[in-house]
């Protein structure tokens, strides 16, 4: 069961199932280890944990239940999408003779799904407490054995009138059932399939309904446009943004748990000429893997990383276009620095992964908490190491060099193509060459290219038209084997399927340094650190393709012939 400490804690002495004595003790547990208070409960033996969620139905007036959906009639369990049992983890386990319906949830956070269904089916609905065990078993003894089609659950809504729909400014029209079941068929469809991003777009004739995976955009079958409002609320609803305002842009967030796992859903609104543009961003915790080995980094550039994270002091800077991965190599970084010993801080707009452990403090420009004040206030905290989440003015660049000149180990992101330009943005932003070369470690570009699908990998000979694109000497594809996806259900008929990244890890050495503060062009700075082994993106792809992990056309998209 999901509660907030605070409100378990009470119901528990409102039940008198425990003390107060006992539940300051448990407190100061939980505050130590960091285990919910359930756990730490039942742990010191203070009370069972059957009883913990008896006190807690009891509290909240609503029963408790045992489920097995055995005894379960299929009918009554049919009666919520597999979808909506999903995304709202709640099983319907009853029906009256009235046709009231008794659904049963784990969290009391998921109580407001419980008034949409009210809505959904137009009868009473009556809640029940369970545990979350309970309710995964029959999602997946149940419920995800059996397949929704987002293109037939379409075809359905083709029959419904927009009079049936109501007013976009009405909450409860956006709780309405073709718009609800959409929805929620759409989230876990995204969710199943690795979706980053899920964008909802009006067009003058048409709503369309895109999902990018693995940095591509594919177009779903598209609803009836006169949903398209009505969708657009349930979505800020759901985000707790202003449903009448639809003149400026809005962002929120929705925390939710699909197949299992922790979601958060980044929101943001903006108005168009035909309506609000929805763009819901998809944070999947467990997804990402916060591991330099399974980022795509050769191992010769890992090791070289790995021990330069480790040093007292300095600055390490990741560099790429927007979504190339920086922020998940930082935090990579961050993992294997994430000791008991040490002290992490990161500053960022806004904090994308929820890490145990690390202090993460989100930028507010609203209120005035930039990334320059923000960053002042963590050097107060006495951290061993910070992420700044982007370095955008002289002012953040300062702050940073003071505290890598400090003792500190920073981190932190820029916007340019490639790691030797990096020095030149530094010194047009009016950065003084020689702090950089006393404080920069190590400078990493990146970019992210699709993998080939493991399901439908052949090999096949390219073309010369391809090795002209590729633009490499001979001598370094002499012999390599070339491979490509055919295209299958598991890849959507793409041939790919995840993404790797692929690196130009540009150390920061004596003769760089002088070159640095001679001010010299990026031009002289990438020809130096070439002689010292750098690679540049394009060879680092090279290797990927020659081991069979990405294609040249992947390759020579995402990279520029050095």
């Amino acid at each position: 069961m999901a509660f907030d400490t605070e409100t378990l804690g009470q119901a528990l002495i409102d039940q008198k199932v425990i003390t107060s004595e006992q539940l300051t003790q448990a407190l100061e547990e939980t505050e130590r280890t960091g285990n919910p208070l359930e756990t730490v409960l039942t742990d010191m033996d203070f009370v069972k944990l059957d009883v913990i969620h008896e006190a807690i139905a009891s509290a909240f007036g609503m029963p408790m239940v045992t489920l097995d959906f055995k005894k379960i009639d299929e009918e009554i369990l049919d009666i919520i999408t597999p979808s909506s049992a999903e995304l709202h983890r709640m099983v319907p386990f009853d029906k009256k003779a009235d046709g009231s319906v008794s659904v049963a949830v784990a969290d009391l956070e998921n109580l407001s799904a419980i008034d949409d269904l009210r809505y959904t089916l137009n009868v009473d609905v009556t809640g029940a407490l369970t545990t979350d065990e309970q309710i995964e078993k029959i999602l997946e003894d149940y419920y995800r054995k059996k397949t929704e089609s987002i293109a037939e659950l379409i075809g359905d809504l083709e029959q419904v009138k927009p009079e049936d729909i109501g007013d976009e400014e009405d909450s409860a029209a956006s709780a309405t059932g073709p718009v609800v079941k959409l929805l929620e068929l759409v989230l876990v469809q995204a969710v199943k399939d690795g979706a980053s991003d899920i964008h909802f777009e009006p067009f003058e004739d048409v709503f369309k309904i895109r999902y990018r995976v693995d940095g591509s955009l594919y177009e779903l079958v598209p609803p009836p446009k006169h949903l398209a409002p009505a969708l657009t609320s349930r979505i800020k609803v759901m985000a707790g943004l202003k449903i009448a305002e639809r003149r400026l842009p809005q962002d929120g967030r929705i925390s939710t748990r699909i197949a299992g796992r922790v979601i958060d859903l980044r929101v943001s609104t903006l108005p168009t000429v035909f309506g609000e543009s929805v763009v819901v961003r998809i944070l999947d915790r467990e997804s990402v893997k916060l591991e330099l080995a399974s980022l795509g980094f050769e191992k010769d550039v890992e090791d070289q990383l790995s021990e330069i994270i480790l040093r007292p002091n300095g600055i390490i800077l990741v560099t790429g276009p927007t979504g190339c991965g920086k922020t998940t190599t930082l935090y990579a970084c961050l993992a294997a620095l994430n000791t008991i010993d040490s002290k992490c801080i990161t500053t960022e707009d806004p904090v994308e992964y929820d890490v145990e452990g690390i202090v993460q403090v989100p930028i507010n420009e609203a209120v005035g908490l930039t990334y320059a004040r923000s960053l002042r206030a963590i050097l107060r905290q006495d951290p061993d190491r910070i992420m700044v989440g982007e370095i955008r003015d002289l002012e953040t660049t300062q702050i940073a060099i003071q505290a890598s000149l400090t003792g500190h180990m920073v981190l932190s992101t820029l916007h340019t193509n490639d790691a030797p330009t990096t020095v030149t943005r530094l010194i047009d932003m009016g950065t003084e060459p020689f702090l950089i070369s006393s404080t920069i470690e190590v400078i990493v570009a990146q970019r992210l290219v699709r993998k080939i699908c493991e399901h439908c990998k052949e090999e096949y000979q390219p073309t010369e038209e391809d090795f002209m694109r590729l633009a490499m000497p001979k001598e370094k594809t002499e012999g390599m084997k070339y491979y490509r996806g055919k295209g299958c259900p598991h890849c959507h008929n793409s041939g790919y399927r995840g993404r790797t990244g692929i690196f130009e890890m540009m150390r920061v050495t004596d003769p760089i340094r002088e070159l640095i503060n001679d001010r010299a062009p990026a031009v002289a700075l990438g020809e130096k650190a070439r002689e010292q082994g750098m690679r540049v993106l394009r060879e680092d792809g090279l290797l990927k393709i020659g081991r069979g992990i990405t294609t040249i056309d992947e390759i020579t998209r995402n990279t520029v012939n050095a």
